[in-house]
């Protein structure tokens, strides 16, 4: 990244001394002296934003003098003056599932780039782009010494269309490096090897300028690094392409929330344990478009993995990012995970210079604060659907119990026989226990912490429960490398937790079928069948179409429950099993103290394990190696590919942007409840070959056993439109209690969403969809937007909207309105049965309330007003563009 001189704020470069070397920064101190404002008391997070806004101010084109002195006056006013922004962001991150459309988009403008007579070569990012392969494995093959060899054979088997696009796009892309399969999770990648805190680069005359590192990345828990105090978080893969392209993120300068952190965690409990009640508490604060900014003297005994854990999971708790400052445990990190001493010390020196240090006398202004003491914490899980519903392990077996008669309404002590096995099914019962996801297996504490519980529960002579599918997916190899070294991968493996790969696996739904014999016997008794993950989600639908309810715990905790094997035990108080003299095992006998936790990851989380294992971290292995591509700087698209085809955004596009049109006369194609999450619109996991997406892939030949999921099919239109809204566990209040992506077509009756909107776009009827409260909550799936616009549908109107889902509708030209003046879809008594017209969307300004006007079934018509969620001027000329990229495109074109 080419670093621009400021003009107006030039008097705030100065020069750092880092020893005998000498490096310019911009310096937030000087700024104040220079009469910008007061800005000693801006929060760290802020003050990274206050920089990017030194560092690119170039006389008001894009970033003003006055954009600087907002945040003074943000101080004064404590974030109630939002002020739109445009932000840069250093670096780019992305992961395969999410990484494959956004390559795919670029190639596609490439070809259109050309098409409107430019150059294919002015495609390129600009900024620094890591794509890290790691939603692709599956978990095939478990609890045996061959899971980790067949599932990376099995993964390159399903994938190798897909890895010869992202090999392509390495060697045809500057500034575009792809992390091999087989490595890790992004998120655990960039934390222990890719982030540096504090980056340097020259500037267009050749100096070297240290600013913040940050990025934006294509998962919504890119937030992870927060941890490491570098500020980033997901955006849609529209949003992250334009990014790359060159163009600023428009935003709002944010609202800072302080969490302050008291005391220390108390024996038996965990970092996840810590996570689980702040998702709690922030949920119900209310954090949404807000960053979270962790203080407070907690902070001092609260190790870096733990607050990683808690970064990680900002998009659980509602908040852009939670941030935590520059301090020494982020300086002992980096010297543990082997940056480079250097670096160290620039990062050091940088942060005591510029402001961005916490020390005993931080003391930030915030918008608002709330407080936990951590000798508060107790061991917890969170379930059945949701990450914030927060139960103390106490309480399990008692929640589970009311979760049975209140939410699936089913009986708890219904058995089911298993063919050909000694045992039956019930309700309750865990058949997933997956150590799984970057959230924790980043966290040594609690990854030696599960390898100790697995030690002493095979040392008295427990084991798993043979209906439960147990599975350990580092989100690094050095994961692998420490547990080795102390032993306990050998007794992870006793119990049947195996290494089966590195990558994201039973998180993003990759969990791999079940025995036949145990989906079968769930089906036929129509059981509420459980998994217990290491993971940061648990929405419906997401981890396996065979199980109901999901939990997260700890790592520990997910080892417990599989030798358990049942949600309906209270751990605290009732055996696991019996030891070999048949003595009640308890789990208080096997839960290790924090003193050996520590004596261990001590003796084994070493520096050189880091450089070791980082040292060619984008070589890959022999099949990586082997894997061919062309060096053409146009894809050349293979016609019969079922994974990778050229999508239909920029065909036929023409030098000139449209207007944007009102409304008229739009169909309701679904009405959804409160916290749609972007799973429930556009799943990430297997689906079968009875739906619109199967029917496509069946009519082509491909087999069920090459179907492969939704999320590694995304460089595929047509696939991802058939599976928008085709969750297996949505529900559209259009009908009256089907599950599944169904709705009314044209002629009222029921028919897949796919087939409605394909009925409805022939006919040239524009659609609308109707949602509750915190639509599109979840991951940064631009495919969530993607297939929406491609269904026909022109806006969405909703109670409220998730932060990135929202963009990534606007940056795919479909309008999200908010309903105004206590309208729901509930006081309006919507059937799915209206028309629906919205007027002044021709002449909108950013957040204007528009009319609208719905024609009930009956032919009464109901004057509404909503609130047009176009939140800035330069979303006006996306929607007019019909998108981002079309809107950069067309830039970059007549620029050339």
């Amino acid at each position: 990244m080419t670093v621009v001189v400021g003009s107006d704020t030039a008097q705030t470069r100065k020069t750092l001394n880092i020893g005998a070397a000498q490096i310019d920064y911009y310096s937030i101190p000087a700024a104040q002296a220079a009469g910008l404002g007061d800005f000693s008391r801006l929060p760290a997070a802020l003050k990274v934003v206050l920089e990017n806004m030194l560092r690119f101010e170039d006389g008001g084109r894009t970033v003003s003098v006055d954009d600087i002195k907002a945040f003074a006056q943000w101080a004064v006013q404590r974030g109630q003056n939002p002020r739109e922004i445009n932000y840069r962001p250093a670096r780019v991150l992305m992961q395969d599932f999410t990484g494959v459309p956004a390559v795919v988009d670029l190639a596609a403008m490439r070809d259109g780039i050309v098409a409107l007579g430019g150059d294919a070569q002015q495609i390129n990012p600009l900024n620094p782009v890591d794509l890290v392969i790691d939603h692709s494995v599956m978990i095939d093959e478990f609890g045996n010494p061959r899971a980790f060899q067949m599932n990376v054979d099995r993964e390159y088997e399903r994938n190798m269309e897909r890895y010869t696009f992202l090999k392509w796009g390495q060697s045809a892309f500057n500034n575009f490096r792809v992390v091999p399969p087989g490595t890790g999770i992004c998120h655990q990648v960039n934390l222990e090897y890719l982030a540096q805190t504090v980056w340097s680069d020259a500037d267009q005359n050749g100096v070297q300028i240290a600013y913040p590192d940050t990025l934006v990345g294509t998962d919504s828990h890119t937030t992870m690094v927060n941890g490491m105090a570098v500020l980033g978080w997901g955006v849609g893969g529209i949003e992250a392409e334009a990014a790359m392209l060159g163009q600023p993120i428009s935003m709002l300068i944010p609202e800072v929330v302080g969490f302050e952190l008291t005391g220390q965690m108390m024996e038996g409990t965990t970092g996840t344990d810590l996570v689980l009640k702040v998702v709690e508490m922030l949920r119900a604060k209310g954090v949404v478009g807000k960053f979270v900014e962790f203080y407070g003297a907690g902070l001092d005994t609260l190790p870096l993995a733990d607050r990683a854990t808690i970064a990680n999971m900002a998009p659980e708790y509602g908040a852009t990012c939670g941030f935590f400052p520059i301090d020494a445990e982020t300086l002992r990190y980096m010297r543990t995970t082997g940056r480079d001493a250097d670096r160290i010390a620039l990062v050091e020196a940088y942060a005591k210079a510029n402001g961005l240090w916490r020390d005993a006398n931080y003391s930030p202004i915030y918008t608002d604060t709330l407080h936990l003491d951590m000798g508060t914490i107790v061991p917890a899980i969170s379930g059945p659907k949701r990450p914030q519903d927060y139960v103390a392990l106490t309480d399990a077996k008692s929640a589970f119990t009311r979760e049975m008669a209140k939410t699936f309404q089913r009986p708890m002590n219904k058995e089911v026989p298993v063919q050909g096995e000694d045992y039956s099914l019930s309700s309750g019962k865990v058949v997933i226990a997956s150590i799984t996801s970057c959230t924790n297996t980043s966290n040594p504490y609690v990854m030696i912490g599960a390898g100790l519980v697995a030690r002493k529960a095979a040392a008295l002579g427990l084991n798993r429960k043979p209906w439960v599918k147990t599975s350990l997916a580092p989100g690094s190899q050095v994961v692998s490398a420490y547990l080795e070294a102390a032993g306990l991968q050998e007794d992870l493996d006793k119990i049947g937790f195996n290494l089966v790969g590195y990558g994201c696996t039973t998180c993003i739904g990759n969990s791999g079928p079940l025995q036949p014999e145990i989906s079968e016997a769930i089906a036929a008794g129509d059981l509420v069948a459980t998994s217990v993950l290491s993971g940061n989600r648990n929405f419906e639908g997401r981890i396996s179409p065979d199980v109901r309810a999901n939990y997260l715990a700890s790592p520990p905790l997910v080892v417990a429950y599989a030798l358990a094997g049942t949600m309906d035990i209270d751990l605290t108080t009732e055996p696991l099993g019996q030891d070999q003299e048949g003595r009640d095992v308890f789990l208080r006998d096997i839960w290790p103290t924090q003193a050996e936790i520590a004596e261990l990851v001590e003796q084994t989380v070493t520096r050189e394990a880091f450089q070791t294992k980082y040292a060619d971290v984008f070589k890959g292995d022999e099949k990586w190696q082997s894997v061919e591509t062309t060096d053409q700087k146009t894809y050349d698209w293979p016609p019969n590919s079922t994974y990778v085809q050229n999508p239909p955004y920029f065909q036929g596009m023409g030098m000139e942007p449209g207007k944007i049109e009102n409304v008229e006369g739009a169909k309701v194609l679904a009405i959804l409840g409160d916290m749609i999450t972007t799973d429930h619109i556009s799943p990430a996991g297997a689906f079968k070959e009875t739906t619109p997406a199967g029917r496509y892939l069946m009519d082509r030949q491909v087999p069920l056993r090459e179907f492969n999921s939704y999320g590694s099919r995304r460089g595929n239109h047509e696939v991802m439109m058939r599976g928008t809204f085709a969750n297996i566990r949505i529900k559209n209040e259009m009908l009256d209690g089907v599950e599944g992506g169904y709705t009314k077509g044209p002629d009222g009756t029921q028919m897949s969403i796919f087939d409605a909107a394909m009925a409805y776009k022939s006919a040239g009827t524009p659609l609308v969809i109707f949602g509750g409260a915190q639509y599109g909550a979840g991951s940064s799936r631009d495919w969530a937007a993607k297939g929406t616009a491609l269904l026909g549908v022109k806006a969405v109107i909703a109670e409220s909207f998730e932060r990135i889902h929202r963009s990534n509708l606007v940056g795919m030209g479909v309008i999200p309105l908010e309903f105004t003046g206590g309208d729901t879809r509930k006081t309006l008594g919507l059937t799915g049965e209206e028309t629906v017209s919205i007027h002044g969307l021709d002449t909108v300004k950013p957040l204007q309330d528009v009319p609208c006007a719905i024609t009930m079934g009956d032919g009464s018509i109901k004057e509404i007003t909503l609130r047009c969620r176009i939140d800035t001027e330069v979303e006006i000329e996306y929607i007019e563009n019909g998108g981002v990229l079309h809107y950069v495109l067309r830039n970059l074109a007549k620029a050339s």
